[in-house]
Parts: structure tokens; C-alpha cells; sequence
């Protein structure tokens, strides 16, 4: 019998090989043994040809080695505060595996056995741990290159021994403040720029996006590119147009000089036969009040594709025209080849955080499924501009609710039923995915997904596989001049904390569930030292705010470990300074600020929403139907009560294999799953010794098929610091 299945295995995939081979089309496809870039591929499929796990054995799935990434303690000089997770999809080459740690620090691993062969440790002084989802492979003979980012540095790294290439840009690094100061009239060095994902890389040319505050600090999000030899910028889109480009009409004159963001944070993908990398931008700044950048403000909210070698743009495709609800697209374009009308076309797919999937032609940037713009509501708070028309796309349907109504509220008992019912009702009517903003309270879909960082996987037969949030957030706006006021009844650290850090934790502290931490009790789980650097560089996905004093810092602190004195109030210490800037000055100062944006939850922390909170979804993209949805992940808690399997939240994407088999963890409940692709059975699973907020990876290694995943835990549950690979044994 085992001859048997070997004899099959083997058969199966030269059988995968000869296919591919034939296919002109499997150049977006082909991973072969490795897994040589995030997303698999450059084309971001997440699919592999390998078929030795197949739906017959997955059952005997095995751990077979476990590496501990995360350094014991900060060894570069100086306090570090470690990420609160790893997200890292690593990558394999000739049976090399190549990761980042909480820290930032990039290792190589003998992929077959775990064993460490090299680590580096990034060496900047700037230690603002932004979370790092992977990194980038360059080869050119037996020049063997890892790039990859820590805080606002791009490191250039040899990937056979893990030395730093000193030739490359400045002493073997780039700042990726590099190129983003053109015409804007203010500096940039001090700004938060990182990269999150990692580029991509076209022959010798490194393309790379960033991310940036999603504040009136925020610097530009223009997409760069620089060699990947010598480390020069070769060239610049520029996001926000500056004068006499294609797109300045559609904002305000010099609206370039003072609005942030429309960056590119989640990824890209190459198509390498046609030269064009495809991505998708974000929000402009600050998110959920434009009312001094009237218009579509182009190029935010897009898809684009850009000439991978000159920065050329050759099509851009809009899908919110100025947006107020922050729905970036949050993961790159999936490249695939689809069926349609009995033709074969070459496509992307791209998921938003609003939920739409927008399948588009990758020549022309025409959507090959319908849509219209239709009217939408333009109500919006004193000075802004709402769009007053969107576009809806006919197929696929969303992957989540477009608006939240009182017959969607949850179900999962009669006490949480009545708690959001009571909550629902003092909030204002939104029968409309694009109510704006207002002081009242709306509740929106959109910020936490649909589709999140994760991705998705898409395999040869033209089928899409995708997870969603469904999750609810509350959004109750102020105005600046009324929350000046309130801000001065308060002690100066209150004050602070106020303006700066309850928009996210709540003016209670509390937090919002697995998204944004709880504050309260803080002091018994981080040091005074801790917070200081932590509000100064950020830590994932919290921003740095560069321009908190160390004094207000200290105040900050002192509220939030309850030993504030209380007799100063905060009028006393000018907290009401911005009152009298002028809002073209920079950092932009809008008119209204976000004063609740939390998710919306019962009395116990769970979704508002009627379950599933999660689900995991199988899309023909040839037809635009839905083949099957599930939810995916479970609290142990509810379903011991009896309550069926509810989803949950998702970060982290799917990986496909031609055997038939989808690989994916990235739930709260810590576990990794394999799906059947088939019919979305799930036919195997395994409870991590964290949480999976990452994404698999499959690869094979002298004859053996290995699974392998980040283990990094937090989320608001355990810490993790952990990769863990797989296989039959």
C-alpha cells in the first residue's frame, strides 16, 4: 500500500510538472519546491504544485521541527520593546528558509530540520518595530540577496551567510524617507515611514510601497524604486500628484503639501512577461474627515499599474472616490488567468477592506464584470466634500454586510440581543455603505475587513479563496474646537491620553477587543521606559507620534499608572495650543477628529453582528459565483454552550496546493487548518502553541512536503515567537 501512494505521489506530480510545462500561462503560478517570494510568487497566488499531502493523508500531518525566533533579550545596546506579533510569511530557497523575528531580526533555517544557520541583527539606532510580513529574494549568479525592512531602513543582507552588503546604498542600507520630500514644502525625516509588507523585484529594480500615520502628520505614500545593486532611486510615483500631473485636478491646489498618506502598505504584485507591477493605495490622511482635500483625490483608494522599470503609470482603476471610512485595499492583486465568454484572459483580482472584489482586465484596467456609479448620501460634517456618487460592482458580491440593521444585530442570546439593541438605538440611521461620518455615531463595515492583510490564494482552474471579517465598528466624530474644551476640564496627562490615544483605547482604557489593546492595569505588564518608546516609534500597528514631548510623555505615563497630580489642569499647560493653528500649516489640524472608533460589541466583547464573525469563501472567478462559504475559527466558550460555530476574526491568508488542499491558521482560536478546496470541509487541524496571525507556506525539501507558520501570537491573547513546520512522517 505504501508503494502504492508513492507510486501515485510521484505520478501526481510529473503529472503537476508536464502540465504547467505545456501551459504558457503557469509562468504566475509556478513555485516549484520552494516557496522563493511573499505571496508564493510574484504574481501573490499562493498556490504550489506539490502533492505529496494529499487528502488521503493529511490526517498524519506531524510537527516536525519548532524554532524559537524571538532574541531573549535586546543584544544591539539600549532598551527595545519586542512586536506584539509575527507576521512574517517566510520564504523558501533551495531548502533555505528565510524569516523575521519580533524584534526585526532576519534568520536563515536549514528548512528541513529547523536548525538556525545565521541571524541579523538590524544595527539603526531608530527601533520602531513596525510589524514585517516578509521579505524579498535577489539573485544574479553567486550574488545571493536578501532585502528586507526594520523601522524606516531597507537592509541589503547575503543570503548564503547572513552579512550585511556594504555596497549596497548607504553602508548596506536605504531610508525609506528617500524620495518622499519632492514639493512639499516640509521635512520628512522625522515622519513615520516604514514598510510593513515587503516590495517586490523586477530584473535589477527593487519597487517598494510604505507605510505612514494615518494622522494629519502623515508623510506622502508614493511608490519608489531603487536599485537593487547599488541601492540608487531610480524612480518615484507620486501618489498625491504634484503640479502638472495627470490627477492634481481632483484634489484642492497644493492640497500635495499638507494631506499624507494614499500609500501603498499591503504589497504589490509583478507580472514579469508584461514588466508591470500591480498594487493597491490606501486612504489619504486623515482618515474619516476630508473636508480640506475636496474631490475624487486620485490616486487614493486605487489600483494602479505601473511600468516596473521607468514608474510609468499605465492605468489607474478608482473604487472610492474620496474616501471617509479608511477602505484600503489591504493585500496585493491576486494575477490569475480566468475563463470567460470561451476566452481566456489574463486578470487580477482585488479585495478590499470595504468586503467588493474588483476583478479587472491587467491591460486595460477595465473591470470584466459591470458596475455602476450610483448616488450616494452627501451629508456630511461642516466643511466637508462627500463624493456624491460610488461604484458598485455587479459580481462577485461582498464578502461581508454593506450596512448594519437592527435585524442584523447578534442572536447569541437574549442579554447580548438586548444590551446592542439599547446601544444601537442612540445612533444615527446609516441605510448606506457610504453614509459619511458624523457627531451622532454611525456604524461602518470596512476598517478591520472584509478582506484584511492576509491575502489570498487562487489556484489553475481559475477558482479565488478568500477570508472575511464581518465585524462592526462604532465611529462618533468631533469637532476640534468642542474637544478642545473638553480636553481642558482634564489633569494634562488626561488631556493628553485624550486627544492622542483614546481615539483608538477609548476614553475608558479598555480597548476594543483583539484589535486595540486594553490600557488598563498597564503598569503591571509595561515599564515607564516601555511607553516612552513605545509612543514615540509606534509597535506594529500603533503609530509613532514623533511630536509628544518627552515631558507630556512622562504626563501621558503618570495618568496612566494613576499617580497623576491632579490639582494642574490642563489649561494650565496650554493643551489648547492647536486651537489657534492655521489648518494649512503642517501637521494637517482637520476641523473634526475621530472621538469614539471601536468595534461595535455586546456586553461581553463579542461582535454586535448576528454570527458568522469569520468566514473563509471559495469565488469562481470565471463566473463571479460563490462556490462555498464556512466560517472560520470558533470561541471554545460559546460552542460549549451550545451555540453553533460563529467564525472569527482573520489575519493571515490561505496557501493552495494542486493536491487539492488549503492551508490556513490566522483565527483567534490558535489553531491551523486544511481545508478540502473542494467543498470547504475542513479535513485536518492542529492547536499552535500560539496564535497563526501569518500565513502558511508549503514547501519540499529532499523528496519531503513541509507546511510551515509563524506562531507569533498577541492579538490580545498570549504572546508566540515561534515557526513551526510540518509534515507526514
Amino acid at each position: 500500500m505504501k508503494l502504492f501512494y508513492l507510486l501515485l505521489a510521484l505520478t501526481l506530480t510529473l503529472f503537476g510538472c508536464l502540465r504547467h510545462k505545456d501551459n504558457p500561462e503557469s509562468y504566475a503560478y509556478m513555485t516549484g519546491n520552494d516557496y522563493p517570494a511573499y505571496g508564493g510568487n510574484k504574481a501573490n497566488n499562493r498556490y504550489s504544485p506539490l502533492t505529496q499531502i494529499r487528502l488521503e493523508n493529511v490526517k498524519d500531518l506531524k510537527p516536525v521541527w519548532q524554532y524559537f525566533a524571538n532574541d531573549p533579550q535586546d543584544t544591539s545596546g539600549g532598551k527595545m520593546i519586542r512586536a506584539n506579533e509575527i507576521q512574517c510569511q517566510p520564504i523558501v530557497i533551495r531548502g533555505k528558509l528565510y524569516g523575521t523575528s519580533g524584534e526585526l531580526s532576519l534568520f536563515s533555517l536549514d528548512a528541513a530540520t529547523g536548525k538556525e544557520l545565521w541571524k541579523f541583527r538590524p544595527f539603526k539606532k531608530s527601533r520602531s518595530l513596525n510589524v514585517n510580513r516578509g521579505v524579498m529574494y535577489w539573485e544574479q549568479g553567486n550574488d545571493h540577496r536578501i532585502y528586507y525592512s526594520a523601522g524606516p531602513y531597507l537592509y541589503c543582507v547575503n543570503a548564503d551567510d547572513g552579512k550585511h552588503i556594504t555596497t549596497f546604498g548607504d553602508q548596506g542600507t536605504i531610508d525609506l524617507h528617500e524620495g518622499l520630500k519632492e514639493g512639499i514644502g516640509h521635512e520628512v525625516q522625522n515622519l513615520q515611514v516604514n514598510a510593513t509588507s515587503p516590495g517586490v523585484i523586477y530584473k535589477n529594480t527593487i519597487i517598494m510601497g510604505s507605510s505612514v500615520s494615518e494622522g494629519g502628520d502623515a508623510a506622502p505614500g508614493h511608490i519608489r524604486a531603487w536599485d537593487a545593486l547599488t541601492g540608487k532611486l531610480k524612480w518615484v510615483f507620486h501618489t498625491i500628484p504634484l503640479p502638472g500631473e495627470p490627477g492634481y485636478e481632483t484634489w484642492p491646489p497644493d492640497a500635495y503639501k499638507k494631506i499624507g498618506g494614499v500609500n501603498n502598505w499591503s504589497g504589490m504584485s509583478l507580472d514579469e512577461k508584461r514588466g508591470v507591477v500591480y498594487l493597491g493605495t490606501g486612504s489619504p490622511s486623515s482618515d474619516f474627515y476630508g473636508g480640506d482635500r475636496e474631490g475624487a483625490n486620485l490616486y487614493s483608494n486605487c489600483i494602479l499599474a505601473i511600468d516596473a522599470e521607468t514608474g510609468k503609470l499605465k492605468w489607474h482603476f478608482q473604487t472610492i472616490h474620496h474616501d471617509l471610512w479608511d477602505r484600503d485595499f489591504p493585500c496585493p492583486p491576486n494575477l490569475m488567468t480566468i475563463t470567460k465568454d470561451n476566452k481566456r484572459i489574463d486578470v487580477l483580482v482585488a479585495a478590499g477592506k470595504d468586503g467588493n472584489i474588483w476583478v479587472l482586465d491587467r491591460d486595460s484596467g477595465e473591470s470584466i464584470y459591470p458596475w455602476e456609479e450610483k448616488p450616494v448620501p452627501t451629508n456630511g460634517l461642516k466643511g466637508e466634500h462627500p463624493f456624491p456618487s460610488q461604484r458598485y460592482p455587479s459580481k462577485p458580491h461582498a464578502l461581508n454586510p454593506q450596512i448594519f440593521t437592527e435585524n442584523d444585530i447578534t442572536n447569541i442570546s437574549a442579554e447580548a440581543h438586548d444590551f446592542v439593541l439599547k446601544r444601537f438605538k442612540t445612533m444615527s440611521k446609516a441605510d448606506n455603505p457610504y453614509t459619511p461620518p458624523n457627531e451622532q455615531g454611525t456604524i461602518l463595515f470596512g476598517y478591520s475587513g472584509g478582506a484584511e492583510w492576509g491575502g489570498n490564494a487562487s489556484d489553475t482552474n481559475g477558482i479565488f479563496y478568500q477570508s472575511a471579517n464581518i465585524a462592526p465598528w462604532e465611529l462618533k466624530m468631533i469637532d476640534k474646537f468642542t474637544r478642545t474644551k473638553e480636553l481642558s476640564t482634564l489633569t494634562k496627562g488626561n488631556a493628553l491620553f485624550a486627544r492622542n490615544c483614546a481615539p483608538c483605547h477609548g476614553v475608558d482604557r479598555k480597548g476594543s477587543g483583539n484589535a486595540v489593546p486594553s490600557l488598563i492595569d498597564i503598569q503591571k505588564r509595561r515599564s515607564a521606559n516601555d511607553i516612552h518608546t513605545l509612543v514615540a516609534l509606534g509597535n506594529g500597528r500603533m503609530p509613532s507620534f514623533p511630536y509628544i514631548s518627552a515631558s507630556d510623555r512622562n504626563a501621558i505615563i503618570d495618568f496612566l499608572f494613576n499617580r497623576e497630580d491632579k490639582s494642574g489642569m490642563s489649561n494650565e499647560h496650554k493643551v489648547a495650543d492647536t486651537i489657534t493653528k492655521k489648518i494649512s500649516e503642517f501637521p494637517y489640524d482637520p476641523l473634526y477628529v475621530n472621538k469614539i472608533w471601536q468595534y461595535f460589541t455586546d456586553q461581553n466583547g463579542y461582535p454586535a453582528i448576528r454570527p458568522p464573525w469569520g468566514t473563509f469563501n471559495a469565488i469562481d472567478i470565471n463566473t463571479g459565483e460563490y462556490k462555498w462559504t464556512i466560517p472560520l475559527g470558533e470561541f471554545p466558550e460559546l460552542t460549549a454552550k451550545g451555540i453553533p460555530v460563529t467564525g472569527t476574526s482573520s489575519y493571515g491568508g490561505p496557501v493552495v496546493t494542486a493536491s487539492g488542499l488549503i492551508f490556513i491558521a490566522s483565527t483567534r482560536d490558535e489553531k491551523i487548518r486544511a481545508i478540502d478546496k473542494s467543498d470547504g470541509k475542513v479535513v485536518w487541524d492542529y492547536k499552535l502553541p500560539a496564535g497563526g496571525f501569518a500565513t502558511p507556506i508549503t514547501y519540499e525539501v529532499n523528496g519531503k512536503q513541509y507546511v510551515a507558520i509563524a506562531a507569533g501570537g498577541a492579538r490580545g491573547a498570549k504572546a508566540g515567537g515561534w515557526y513551526i513546520a510540518f509534515a507526514l512522517k
